[in-house]
């Protein structure tokens, strides 16, 4: 398609129009509940440490002839709202853009919109709560289950994720989705079957909670009833997507500087490029950071599910192509 052609928005002008309406909702959801929107830089001198999320690269110029400096479009807004929170800034939330590099499909774009939000003094559970009642409010459905990621490894796969041998989940993967590479992690053998074998079948809206420890990202990790060491972390599915990932924040801040350095070795093992750490956040959370709970949301997710479109593409007025 020629850019003659290609100007108007790949959304119709009525998904827009309800787009703005879900907007408005958002916002006066929190308004209601007195949690205060922040809007903190697009731009931060560090980047993410996940292995598996690549950020932007932009370089800043005082003048044209000058040495450039790197700086990186925010993946998420969770380090410089964390920031704000041991500053003492009480419940908020964000609603706005982030930036992902090399993600283009059915249900990602490079730029899309997150909702973020952070309620100091909730537990994971309360803050399941809270997303429950935006999403039920927004989808207009009736409940939204909740499960284990054990139980839900059971139920599809009749296996336990913590204790089965690595040998077992590498032999699954190879029978079941005809994958031949080489790896050790077994949370790589993990994350291939949830998101090849498990998540199509997450139809109806369902919070998967209690992770493996390894895969705790920023969530603290502590022991379940069974003496086993799992994240206080939760993942909303719906429609066989990923709608929703929250977390019991990680308030320690050794063992935070120790998960970016652990993140930093993976990204070098896999040959990735090295980015600066978020030290300001070790900072923040060194100073004064309080127990609290945090989940990001996929905005264009949600309203994919609340227009029953199947595209990206049919929610945002100009995806990459027509950027």
């Amino acid at each position: 398609m020629t850019i003659e052609n290609d100007w108007h928005p790949s959304a119709p002008i009525a998904n827009l129009q309800a787009r703005a309406r879900l907007l408005a909702q958002v916002r006066q959801f929190f308004a209601e509940r007195k949690v205060m929107e922040v809007d903190t830089q697009l731009l931060s001198q560090a980047a993410v440490s996940d292995p598996f999320i690549e950020s932007f690269e932009a370089i800043y110029r005082p003048s044209p002839e000058q040495q450039g400096v790197a700086l990186y479009l925010q993946t998420s807004p969770e380090y410089a709202m964390k920031r704000l929170l041991a500053a003492g800034s009480g419940p908020i939330y964000q609603l706005g853009k982030v930036f992902r590099n090399g993600e283009r499909g059915r249900r990602h774009n490079p730029e899309f919109t997150m909702l973020e939000w952070y309620r100091p003094g909730y537990s994971a559970n309360q803050l399941m709560d809270e997303v429950e009642q935006l999403v039920l409010q927004t989808l207009q459905a009736d409940q939204i289950e909740r499960i284990s990621y054990r139980d839900l490894f059971v139920k599809y796969l009749a296996l336990d994720p913590h204790v089965v041998p690595t040998d077992i989940l590498r032999a699954l993967c190879r029978s079941r989705l005809g994958v031949e590479f080489e790896d050790d992690s077994r949370d790589t053998w993990l994350e291939l079957l949830m998101s090849h074998l498990i998540e199509p079948q997450l139809q109806q809206p369902v919070f998967v909670h209690s992770f493996p420890s390894t895969q705790a990202a920023l969530a603290q990790v502590v022991t379940d009833e069974r003496g086993v060491e799992v994240a206080t972390r939760f993942e909303l599915y719906m429609g066989g997507v990923e709608l929703a990932n929250g977390y019991q924040e990680l308030t320690d801040a050794d063992e935070q500087a120790r998960r970016l350095q652990v993140d930093q070795a993976r990204r070098q093992a896999l040959g990735l490029p090295q980015r600066p750490l978020e030290q300001r956040l070790v900072a923040a959370l060194k100073a004064t950071m309080p127990e609290c709970s945090g989940v990001a949301l996929g905005f264009d997710r949600l309203l994919m599910l609340a227009l029953g479109v199947d595209s990206i593409d049919q929610v945002i007025a100009f995806p990459f192509e027509r950027a």
